[in-house]
């Protein structure tokens, strides 16, 4: 399927509810779903340590996507307008294996969904749970599939961050393409991870996205590349790049750069400058990505040079997309940096 197709507008957007400006989040409440909307997202990714230095990149990641816009007049237990996708990864950067799984189920049964109080989302035996009155501060990951999991308590370091225009993050010309977006830019994250080598006791950092809209990219739009980076002076970047079908940046792409005490500062398309310098090509040839990127962001004198940590982190299940951990060395202010991140790469392959 096309990640651009998925987020289109008209005629597939018609009578759902749209992100036409700015609007008060309600918390807990806009933790759990708006069924209203066509599509949603739960997006968690992180940089983890084993005890004995080796690295570990994770996702999971949890998708609704509404199939008509109002409720079915259907009696049986089964029937539901919602499908619910969840994506779950482990990056092996030591072992140079990338283990990737997708899911699908409906939303009835009990077989997926999101609660906002306590926060939980789950599908089947994979979930994101959090505890009665705490939001998105403190939280449990575990999924597992064919010998490969996590465990992971997720505590927010930083709080949250709204992002766009207060939370409106505008991604197309047309009204309503667009989104609501907030971020947990920094949480420590501590558990294990199973692979089938054995189990590591891991610590480190994570990351969380919640966006939720009905439509998003317009007919010239291709995909997205998107970061988010963490430094290692506590301070946090998130950009992305809307690309055009013509191969150029589309001037609605922005960021958001984030201090040491959480606050945010609202990023435009020509504030952080990104150069290319290698490619990486998929196995079978069907796609090539950006693999290697220098990244300026001369307000405060950041400069990075972000490789991923493996080669091929590209997920080949119902999206084809390249979605990976991502570490960088570089100066701030003259001042040597490292950086951890992750990167999602959409529209290569389509």
């Amino acid at each position: 399927m096309s990640v651009a197709e998925a987020l289109s507008g008209e005629p597939e957007a018609a009578g759902y509810a749209r992100a036409e400006g700015p609007q008060p989040f309600s918390f807990p409440r806009d933790h759990g779903a708006h069924p209203d909307y066509r599509h949603e997202w739960w997006y968690v990714t992180g940089n983890l340590e084993g005890d004995d230095g080796r690295h570990f990149g994770f996702q999971v990641t949890f998708f609704r996507f509404a199939l008509a816009p109002e409720p079915l007049q259907r009696t049986s237990a089964w029937a539901t307008r919602q499908l619910w996708m969840a994506h779950f990864t482990v990056t092996d950067t030591a072992g140079e294996t990338f283990h990737h799984f997708q899911r699908f189920a409906r939303g009835a049964l009990g077989l997926a969904g999101a609660e906002a109080d306590p926060a939980r989302v789950w599908l089947e035996d994979w979930a994101l749970s959090g505890a009665p009155g705490a939001g998105l501060d403190r939280l449990h990951a575990e999924a597992e599939a064919q010998g490969v999991g996590i465990d992971l308590e997720l505590s927010a370091a930083k709080p949250i961050v709204r992002q766009g225009d207060r939370g409106y993050s505008r991604k197309g010309e047309a009204p309503g393409n667009a989104s609501y977006y907030y971020s947990v830019p920094r949480l420590t994250a501590e558990g294990r991870i199973t692979l089938p080598d054995g189990e590591h006791a891991v610590e480190g950092s994570a990351w969380i996205d919640r966006e939720w809209g009905t439509s998003a990219l317009g007919e010239d739009q291709s995909g997205w590349d998107w970061f988010s980076v963490q430094l290692d002076d506590g301070r946090e970047l998130m950009f992305y790049h809307l690309r055009q079908a013509d191969g150029g940046t589309d001037p609605r792409s922005e960021g958001a750069w984030i201090d040491a005490s959480g606050e945010k500062r609202r990023l435009s398309s020509d504030e952080v400058e990104l150069e290319v310098l290698e490619r990486w090509t998929s196995p079978d040839g069907e796609a090539t990505y950006p693999a290697r990127w220098r990244l300026r962001y001369p307000a405060e004198g950041l400069e990075l040079e972000l490789e991923p940590t493996l080669a091929d982190q590209e997920l080949r299940g119902g999206f084809r997309y390249w979605e990976g951990a991502i570490r960088g060395e570089g100066t701030v202010q003259g001042s040597p940096v490292r950086a951890v991140g992750y990167a999602e790469l959409t529209g290569y392959a389509e």
